[in-house]
């Protein structure tokens, strides 16, 4: 599977220690991010990470129309949602797509594990029946 990683600022260091926790099931699929996202994270994990922008340059609109295209199975969005982003339109967008193109998205920690341990589990199989 597809899976793309975003954090705001406020929330990579809790992205990083997730991706440290389940990096056996994350080496199994492909994983994009946004660029300081997934720098932090290869650099923790040792993880292949495919790095787009950083968010603030677009790196978010990237992954969205990766998701418009059907190039992403997953999305793990660790939002900050006490601080408002000057990007914040973008992220509802990126949101919108998830819904439009049936995308599994989890923008926090225990939906992440939920969804994480439903792919360990082969409950989100279904996506590649899709494709």
């Amino acid at each position: 599977m597809n899976i793309a990683l975003i954090a705001h600022d406020e929330k990579k260091e809790l992205m990083v220690q997730f991706c440290i926790a389940y990096c056996g099931i994350l080496s199994r699929n492909t994983l994009c991010a946004t660029g300081t996202t997934g720098k932090i994270i290869s650099e923790a994990t040792g993880l292949t990470i495919q790095k787009f922008l950083a968010g603030s340059q677009g790196g978010g609109q990237q992954i969205s129309a990766r998701i418009a295209c059907n190039e992403v199975d997953m999305l793990l969005f660790f939002r900050d949602p006490l601080n408002p982003k000057p990007n914040e339109p973008n992220d509802m967008n990126l949101l919108r797509l998830c819904d439009m193109h049936n995308i599994p998205v989890a923008t926090n920690i225990a939906t992440a594990e939920v969804l994480i341990h439903g792919l360990e589990r082969g409950d989100l199989d279904w996506r590649n029946i899709l494709k």
